[in-house]
């Protein structure tokens, strides 16, 4: 696929500082003023705060508004990029999963809703109190990073860990359904979609996963229905579907040869699950999306 996925060394090559990075959005934007508005991923989770402006934002082929308050949160592999109708002011940080993870050596980056499960939504509205409350953190964190002073790494690792905890307590309140869940329901969820992640172009199948996982097929399905609502069926169909759409808008990959790459060899039956799922053939998503 010709989707560049950015490295967060490409921001700030002044600062050795290779495993985070923070500024001001209009500084951020015009300094990758020929990467934010095309389809690109990254390698790193990140964390955008809007306190003016708006737009759009897409995520993996769904589309969320920008207006102020608007928080996002994407992890490595997403796709996305966006497109403001106003001027937008803010600020965004990222980092890999290490410089949080090596920080706090007990907790991990899963532990907060919005990163736990990819069917958290990656977005949250803050109210005007809240977000003018969260402008001061991020605004702490982008003068922390550009600044050289003793103990840098660790302040900002304390900070974000802050930022995150109040935005968890923010997204917990709207999301309810985030505190209704088993945790260990949703444990199993995490755990599945790293499996499906690896394996999902080669294996289709519910009883692999559920090996894999060490539980029955039936008790996989019951945890994934009382979640999403969803077969474990669906959810691998779902990831493929997803791949499918990246390579077919942004790689120069012919449709047979994309059905091949995601495990199917009869394009035929491809095309007839793929719309199945989406509503269009493979070359009527191609063509809408171009």
């Amino acid at each position: 696929m010709n989707i560049p996925i950015l490295h967060i060394g490409q921001f700030e090559q002044d600062v050795p500082m290779s495993d985070f990075y923070s500024n001001d959005l209009p500084s951020h934007l015009h300094k990758n003023k020929n990467h934010f508005d095309k389809p690109h991923r990254h390698n790193f989770f990140l964390c955008v705060l809007f306190t003016a402006g708006t737009g759009t934002h897409d995520i993996d082929f769904n589309s969320y508004p920008i207006k102020p308050g608007s928080v996002f949160f994407l992890t490595p592999g997403q796709t996305h990029f966006w497109k403001f109708d106003t001027a937008p002011q803010g600020y965004i940080f990222f980092h890999t999963p290490d410089f949080y993870e090596l920080h706090f050596s007990k907790s991990k980056l899963e532990q907060f809703p919005f990163y736990y499960v990819h069917k958290n939504s990656p977005n949250l509205e803050l109210s005007s109190e809240v977000m003018q409350h969260s402008a001061l953190k991020f605004k702490e964190i982008n003068q922390e990073f550009h600044q050289n002073l003793p103990y840098k790494k660790q302040k900002i690792a304390s900070l974000i860990n802050t930022v995150y905890i109040d935005l968890a307590r923010q997204y917990t309140a709207i999301h309810i359904d985030v505190n209704n869940t088993s945790v260990t329901y949703l444990e199993t969820l995490r755990v599945l979609e790293k499996v499906i992640e690896t394996h999902y172009k080669t294996e289709k199948s519910a009883q692999f996963y559920a090996n894999a996982l060490h539980v029955s097929p039936k008790h996989l399905n019951r945890i994934i229905k009382t979640i999403l609502g969803k077969t474990t069926t669906h959810l691998i169909t779902e990831r493929v579907i997803l791949e499918a759409k990246r390579y077919i808008v942004h790689s120069g990959n012919a449709l047979s040869n994309i059905s091949e790459i995601l495990g199917y060899s009869d394009y035929a039956y491809f095309s007839k699950v793929f719309k199945l799922k989406t509503g269009l053939t493979p070359l009527g998503f191609k063509k809408k999306y171009r």
